[in-house]
């Protein structure tokens, strides 16, 4: 049933599975570099926990390694252990406890394992990194064929070695479930262990895990399936893709093939990102404006059939309203514009004139700012 016109679509439920988010609003994964040995912490009780407070609808951990050399650097947190539940779970519960609900991104890094964190650098682990203490670790994946020169050269997973780490993301999906996460996504993006199988830039392979794209989709189809079979069925799963790989080995076409077949694997949406396969996707020097990717999540929905997210440059409530109104995704992640505002969906509802006396707000907030806009008196402009 289509929402009223009087009522934005970014903030109308959204039900997928027996899992009803409150609004279209989805805070994307950003890693922060504030775990060790993978555990959360305060940190990321308060960093998530404000935009819960902040009422997106959807608040997603960080990518989480599901194994310890699965890790993008020393600070990534992970799920790999049965200890690293307990934090987990202080985090969701807080979430929960703000009306949001929880998502956890199961991430592997393969061959872009054990480098520097963002604000370093984010490239390879080198001397100076050594001297401070920095450990490098072994990074794995399709091929002995490095990220680019420099970085650390992975070793090249055996069939066997393969079927552990698909192993490793359900067990994973099991311990995401035992902290009370609503979500899974398996993070098949940005030239991690899933996106390197499958670019045929990354994949040179001539087993059953390369070759066409058929080969080239197999771990990802393997995995997805795994995580499906342990992440409980009532319970909703996504898959985020790098649209096009950055290298033009991957492209949209393909996306929307691997789209239609994670759906047949239960995949309920696909998160829509792009590049990253031979460098930092986060940070690449390519041209950005705004909604720049959201013709990848129309592709998904409208020619792959599954529902889809949009992400990148969607910068305020009008932008995020128009991409739902016109039919090119279901939900809208923000990013690095939530870390800009935290009130970001908040204030889109301001901005769409759905929330003018700030109930949404939490009680404590909107009781002041509800005072307070009955008495402010703003200058005028001069003239």
């Amino acid at each position: 049933m289509s929402a009223p016109e009087s009522r934005p679509l970014l903030f109308t439920p959204l039900t997928i599975r027996s899992v009803t988010l409150p609004n279209r609003v989805v805070i994307s994964p950003m890693v922060q570099y504030h775990a060790k040995d993978g555990f959360a912490n305060d940190f990321h009780l308060v960093h998530l926990g404000g935009f819960a407070r902040g009422r997106a609808g959807l608040v997603f951990s960080e990518g989480t390694a599901v194994e310890a050399r699965g890790r993008v650097t020393e600070l990534d947190t992970g799920i790999w252990d049965d200890a690293h539940i307990a934090p987990f779970r202080r985090v969701v519960d807080f979430i929960h406890g703000e009306g949001a609900k929880a998502a956890m991104q199961l991430a592997h890094a393969g061959r872009k394992g054990a480098t520097q964190p963002a604000p370093e650098g984010n490239g390879p682990l080198n001397a100076q990194d050594f001297a401070k203490g920095r450990k490098a670790w072994e990074v794995v994946g399709p091929t002995t064929e490095p990220v680019a020169p420099g970085w650390l050269i992975p070793r090249q997973l055996s069939v066997a070695e393969i079927g552990d780490i698909v192993t490793a993301f359900a067990i994973g999906a099991k311990r995401a479930d035992a902290a009370g996460f609503d979500i899974c996504e398996v993070h098949g993006a940005h030239g991690y262990l899933i996106a390197s199988f499958l670019s045929p830039i990354s994949n040179t392979r001539n087993d059953a895990y390369g070759g066409d794209r058929a080969g080239r989709m197999r771990i990802a189809l393997e995995i997805t399936r795994a995580v499906r079979a342990a992440w409980p069925q009532h319970k909703p799963l996504f898959f985020r893709v790098s649209a096009l790989d950055g290298a033009d080995g991957w492209n949209l076409d393909d996306t929307v093939a691997l789209s239609q077949a994670l759906k047949e694997c239960g995949v309920d949406v696909v998160d829509c990102s792009s590049g990253g396969l031979t460098g930092t996707a986060t940070a690449a020097p390519i041209p950005r404006y705004p909604g720049f990717q959201v013709p990848f999540a129309s592709a998904v929905r409208n020619q792959g059939g599954v529902k889809s997210m949009a992400v990148g440059l969607i910068l305020d409530g009008r932008q995020a309203e128009a991409v739902l109104r016109d039919g090119h995704a279901d939900l809208i992640a923000v990013g690095r514009q939530a870390l800009y505002d935290p009130f970001w969906a908040l204030h889109a509802a301001q901005e769409l004139g759905c929330d003018p006396g700030f109930a949404m707000w939490p009680a404590e907030y909107g009781w002041w700012l509800e005072k307070r806009s009955k008495t402010l008196v703003l200058p005028k402009a001069a003239e």
